[in-house]
């Protein structure tokens, strides 16, 4: 479907001129990344040199794209700022709520009846607000963006950290919590740390068994969980050009996973492919009357090293697949070196479970390979060794797969077919069994492998890949098979060795589909009330948060210190947890269960100041209640992974003072200034040590606040004795200003 074809005709006239003028200021070419972002700064930002990591940046987005976990609580917030109308385009999809049990046929009406009171609110504000609807079974939410809304040269945030999907087609769209979408939304600039720039060149072509997911794989191994930081990274090179415009979108989808701002590729050929095979033919038609600006500079790809902070070199044509994992995304092995990888935690390498889906790698292009690879194996007497269940990423996606009848081949085969959502992905999976917690391997096209994520069980042991190792891994039940030197034994005894499958970039009857699951706003949403249950135990009004008292923080008892890898998921789980996104009261009884308390090594159980000890929610809301909040300390990375801003609003909900941390993820540190909390880091990362069991914490120079500021943590151990410890910030003024007014929101609804 073509949308917002004017509001993208209006953006496409003035980036010349934004970027002509760039070039002149910087005084030399540009990457892509630069030109959409100074095509995007509000109106005399533009004149400004940035400094990369350092500087604060404020644009106007496109638009907003928000998910049904998420869009609560941000839409709960935006119905209490006053307006009658969203500023910019947006929409809401419902992928997130639907759990994957049997198959689409028994789950989604399940979860329509599940998810009654959830789905009509999300649908009546969409209505009453100017906001695009996609129901429930639609697709997940970043293929349905990618269909429908991506445009080549454009600037997208989402309520998703894998909003950057869309760097598959030339966008830069990057991943945010509620508050930032409601600036956006109410018409405010939004504001980010002008990024660094990593380069990623690729050369030659991917051959064998290799694909676009392994690309990513291989780049989450060479810069880690945080290498990408404040970041965006930018593939260039023949390599890029020879990808399909979905393959690029499966590669910037896992920049999550490095921590990157977002990913993105310069606009080429095959994303002119994809906007016509779409029904873009008229985006497609303007992109090309500005070719040139929606790609780097030629002089970029020429001397990469003059450009970007850090350039990488990756040559397709030797690139093998990968298993990355289990527990971290970015713990990448190829298949030769799996063997050394099971030793680390003990995997066992039979598969017990592949799935495909997920928005890294659910479109049409992905179907038709796990398609051909499918028919070989029956052609050749294979049946699987361990269950194949997939998620299609959109109903034009399934339609159109089913049409070309690679559906009934999946069935044939023994397959799973789930409901066009999330599902496994964002563990949405009633797995059975799952609850004897018994050791396992599984094999899945998603893109996190946290522990317990996809079916609630920690001794899961979670291998992220392509499609197609998930159909290998399937068909052998080992992870340590290579289908491009091992043999499988069919059914007939014989020895027969797997080829590497055909695939279709884009269907060659094109994409088909009787009802995409869109639903238009209302034309006048003036009359539409917006109604909530006082007693709803799904959806919940929101109060504003108390601003600051305008005093130092003083006699603060820790609340938790957490070791390790401490994400959004170990913060603020999702699963069963999700149908509680729109009660903040409720979805605060998950607040940091999962986090690894450091002094005994122990989930959900702490030690409070009576001596007792307490499951983490419990203990904050005493601390509360009695009117002294409670300090929260953390390993490096912290909030790690999801965007979802649940893991700030839970803390400040539950009277956390401060959170404190070795280093901060990019957006969840975001989401916390947003929420009014303050996010302060170790200056010394040893400091961490000195936080024994049983502290009280002062917090002091936070009324002589400038930006650069260094405050004190004054430490109060139980034996009597202190110890202090220098703490680092970066709020600009305008985030200290959500500070002190207890809230973002709190200032827009002041109408400051």
């Amino acid at each position: 479907m073509l949308f917002n074809l004017d509001m993208i005709k209006d953006r496409y006239s003035k980036i010349p001129a934004r970027v002509d003028a760039a070039r002149k200021l910087l005084g030399r070419p540009l990457t892509l990344a630069e030109k959409i972002l100074y095509s995007h700064l509000i109106d005399g930002a533009e004149k400004q040199v940035y400094e990369r990591g350092n500087s604060f940046a404020e644009f106007h987005p496109d638009r907003v794209a928000m998910q049904d976990a998420t869009a609560q609580m941000a839409l709960l917030q935006f119905t209490t700022a006053g307006k009658s109308k969203v500023a910019l385009p947006s929409s809401v999809h419902c992928d997130h709520l639907i759990t994957a049990r049997n198959g689409k046929e028994e789950d989604l009406p399940k979860a329509l009846e599940e998810n009654k009171e959830v789905y009509g609110f999300l649908s009546s504000v969409a209505a009453k607000y100017g906001i695009d609807f996609w129901k429930p079974g639609a697709g997940i939410i970043h293929q349905v963006v990618l269909e429908n809304y991506a445009f080549p040269g454009g600037m997208m945030i989402g309520t998703d950290s894998h909003t950057v999907n869309a760097g598959g087609l030339g966008m830069l769209a990057i991943g945010v919590g509620g508050a930032d979408a409601v600036d956006a939304m109410v018409g405010l600039p939004w504001e980010l740390k002008y990024p660094k720039l990593i380069g990623i060149h690729l050369k030659g072509k991917l051959t064998g068994f290799a694909s676009p997911k392994d690309v990513i794989l291989k780049v989450a191994r060479l810069l880690t969980v945080k290498g990408g930081t404040n970041a965006i990274i930018e593939y260039f090179g023949e390599g890029a050009r020879a990808l399909s415009a979905t393959g690029k979108a499966s590669i910037a989808n896992m920049g999550a996973e490095v921590g990157a701002t977002c990913s993105t590729f310069s606009y080429d050929d095959s994303m002119e492919r994809y906007l016509r095979a779409t029904g873009r033919e008229a985006v497609a038609d303007e992109a090309n009357k500005i070719r040139n600006y929606l790609a780097a500079d030629p002089e970029v790809e020429a001397n990469p090293e003059k450009f970007f902070d850090k350039v990488i070199e990756l040559d397709l044509s030797t690139l093998k697949p990968y298993y990355n994992g289990p527990f971290s995304p970015d713990r990448g092995y190829p298949i030769s070196e799996m063997q050394e990888s099971l030793k680390e935690f003990g995997s066992t390498d039979k598969v017990s479970a592949a799935l495909i889906g997920s928005c890294t790698n659910s479109s049409y292009e992905d179907l038709s390979q796990v398609a051909s690879l499918i028919q070989q194996a029956l052609e050749k007497g294979l049946r699987p060794k361990a269950p194949l269940i997939i998620n299609p990423g959109s109903e034009q996606v399934r339609y159109t797969a089913e049409r070309d009848g690679f559906i009934d081949l999946f069935k044939k085969f023994g397959a799973t077919i789930m409901t066009n959502a999330c599902g496994p992905c964002i563990g949405m999976w009633a797995r059975l069994g799952a609850e004897k917690k018994e050791k396992n391997s599984i094999v899945h096209s998603f893109n996190r492998n946290f522990a317990k994520r996809a079916d609630g069980n920690p001794n899961t042991h979670a291998f992220v890949a392509s499609p197609l190792m998930a159909v290998v891994a399937a068909l052998s039940g080992s992870l340590l098979f290579d289908p491009e030197k091992d043999f499988l034994t069919n059914e007939n005894g014989e020895q027969v060795k797997l080829t590497p499958p055909l695939k279709d970039e884009l269907p060659k009857k094109g994409f088909v589909v009787e009802d995409a699951g869109y639903v238009a706003p209302a034309a006048d949403g003036s009359k539409i009330q917006i109604s909530i249950d006082p007693n709803s135990k799904r959806l919940q009004l929101l109060a504003p948060f108390k601003a600051w008292d305008g005093k130092n923080i003083s006699g603060a008892p820790l609340l938790i210190k957490a070791k390790g890898k401490c994400t959004t998921d170990h913060i603020s789980m999702a699963g069963p947890w999700l149908k509680f996104r729109g009660h903040l009261e409720n979805i605060s009884n998950n607040m940091l269960i999962g986090a690894v308390n450091a002094f005994n090594g122990q989930t959900n159980q702490v030690k409070g100041n009576d001596g007792g000890y307490y499951e983490v929610p419990a203990l904050a809301r005493k601390y509360r209640d009695a009117g002294i909040g409670s300090i929260v300390i953390g390993d490096e990375n912290y909030g790690e992974g999801s965007s979802r801003e649940h893991a700030a609003m839970e803390p400040r909900f539950l009277g956390v003072k401060a959170v404190i941390v070795k280093s901060f993820a990019r957006i969840h540190e975001t989401n916390l200034k947003k929420q009014g909390m303050l996010a302060l880091t170790f200056t010394n990362p040893a400091d961490y040590d000195k936080v024994r069991e049983g502290d009280y914490f002062d917090i002091n120079g936070l009324t002589n606040f400038a930006p650069g500021s260094h405050f004190t943590l004054v430490i109060h151990h139980a034996d009597g004795s202190e110890e202090s410890a220098d703490l680092s910030q970066t709020y600009n003024h305008q985030q200290w200003e959500w500070f002190k007014a207890g809230s973002a929101l709190n200032k827009i609804r002041a109408g400051e």
